[in-house]
């Protein structure tokens, strides 16, 4: 028996699947948790030893025989976050990470350096935002000089990843183009962006490789220490969404990818760039070839998670609770900034909930509410995609908010497009596996696409259709939640 592998660091856990691509079926799979260190100013770090320590933790799991049939390793890893190394790979300070807002400053600074943002998105397809590399970078150096000054390798939290699997620095265009240092349209390194950081913040950056390419081979003390076979192919890898996009089958245009988790994200594949003049679709590249466009909301099941555990619930009965409300909760709107917002851009944001009368105010409205308002934040940016000429024919939908039936209903009842379930969970983790699978057989000579083996290896499930009598009031419920957003939105600015 010969295995792929994918291994998706997310920010509060890693998960590794081990998947027989013959027999189509996952062999064995682990997780472990990864801590985050939260500061009141928008602070939101963590450490490269915990990420040693968590690849390791989740290959012990793995029965050691199933990592000996492993071939190849394709790696998802949480976007954005800056992961800065001395000339020996050692961390000169902690990773930041995408949810981190305390760099408003510094993408200030940046915008106003380009000559401002209608420049920034000319030059390099993308706004200075806070969840981006780049304003991470110049933080350390305002913030951190001693730390600056010792930084020789710029990497991602997937490059580090690579990096402890086979001991070498590479990037691909998809992750890299992420961090609002990268050109999307040319597919390379800003140097203009990277000099209004400092002169030598280019050279720190690792060498571009594409995506059906390989990141090296996994290290003789890297097989010692994980268990693996030493020389296993390791492909380019990907962000979490770019994976995400590949282990839902959204590698064809017309296809999007919804992902309810922490964050939110609604993405499709491109086979030309996609630039938002006004910022709110990041004008990314994918891991498979072509671009990613995407929307990205820091506040998803945030709002349902903070509701559920203050009126004392389990998911299972926020959901009973949110499906006695009616469609728009009976005139409550929850705008679920709880921390800070990236899309509409609200690094400051606060939650807050409106609407509210005497007879409205019940457990059922405000647990539909903040269903509701992760979904009407996605609305924003399918509305982008339509504006820019994007036709979306399916929404595939993942991540631990897909589970709820009523959620899933929502979805497709807001957005109006057919939303299809999957089979799996781990759609970032089997993502880098089939991606490794393309590389494995690219490397051997097997001429193979990476839609045909999405096709062969995503499992897809059932179908929601929209109700045209919900998609009417949904419409109208989204317009009361945009003018709540509009009014409140110069409060946080």
């Amino acid at each position: 028996m010969r295995t792929i592998c994918g291994i998706d660091l997310g920010t509060q856990s890693c998960k590794i699947v081990v998947y027989d691509y013959e027999k189509k079926k996952i062999v064995a799979q682990s997780s472990a948790p990864v801590d985050i260190i939260a500061n009141n100013d928008g602070t939101r770090e963590q450490k490269t030893e915990w990420y040693d320590e968590v690849i390791k933790k989740c290959f012990e799991k793995i029965d050691k025989n199933a990592r000996k049939t492993i071939a190849a390793i394709g790696v998802s890893g949480q976007q954005h976050g800056f992961v800065p190394l001395d000339e020996r790979g050692k961390p000169v300070y902690n990773v930041k990470l995408w949810c981190d807002t305390s760099t408003a400053a510094e993408c200030a600074e940046l915008t106003k350096a380009a000559g401002g943002e209608k420049k920034l998105i000319e030059k390099t397809g993308l706004p200075m935002r806070p969840g981006y590399t780049a304003p991470k970078v110049l933080w350390l150096k305002k913030h951190k000089p001693a730390a600056f000054a010792k930084l020789r390798h710029i990497l991602l939290p997937h490059n580090y990843i690579n990096f402890l699997l086979t001991g070498e620095y590479w990037a691909e265009y998809g992750d890299a183009s992420g961090t609002a240092l990268f050109d999307v349209r040319g597919r390379k390194w800003s140097s203009e962006i990277c000099k209004l950081i400092s002169p030598e913040v280019e050279k720190y950056l690792p060498q571009l490789t594409t995506s059906d390419k390989t990141a090296g081979v996994v290290s003789k003390a890297a097989a010692a220490l994980y268990g693996l076979n030493e020389g296993t192919l390791v492909s380019s890898g990907g962000g979490d969404n770019m994976m995400g996009a590949i282990g839902t089958g959204a590698v064809r245009d017309g296809f999007l990818t919804m992902s309810l988790g922490t964050s939110g994200t609604l993405f499709g594949f491109s086979n030309k760039p996609v630039i938002d003049p006004t910022g709110n679709l990041a004008a990314f590249c994918s891991s498979s070839g072509g671009w990613l466009p995407l929307l990205c909301t820091m506040n998803c099941t945030v709002a349902s998670e903070e509701i559920r555990n203050l009126m004392g619930f389990d998911v299972k009965t926020l959901d009973q609770q949110a499906s006695k409300s009616p469609v728009g909760a009976d005139g409550i709107v929850i705008l679920p900034f709880f921390n800070g917002e990236r899309t509409p851009n609200l690094p400051n944001g606060k939650a807050s909930i409106n609407g509210i009368t005497a007879a409205n105010f019940k457990k059922e409205n405000l647990s539909r509410a903040a269903l509701e308002s992760a979904i009407f934040g996605m609305r924003i940016g399918l509305d982008g995609f339509i504006s820019l000429g994007f036709k979306p024919k399916e929404i595939r939908l993942t991540g631990g908010g897909s589970k709820s039936p009523l959620w899933q209903t929502i979805v497709a009842n807001v957005t109006n497009v057919p939303v299809r379930m999957l089979v799996g969970s781990e759609a970032a983790a089997m993502g880098g596996a089939i991606q490794a699978l393309w590389c494995l057989e690219s490397h051997e000579g097997k001429k193979s696409s990476i839609e045909d083996l999405a096709d062969k290896h995503v499992a897809l499930g059932a179908t929601i259709k929209p109700d045209s009598k919900n998609v009417k009031l949904y419409n109208e419920a989204y317009a009361v939640y945009s003018r709540y957003l509009g009014a409140l939105s110069p409060l946080y600015n």
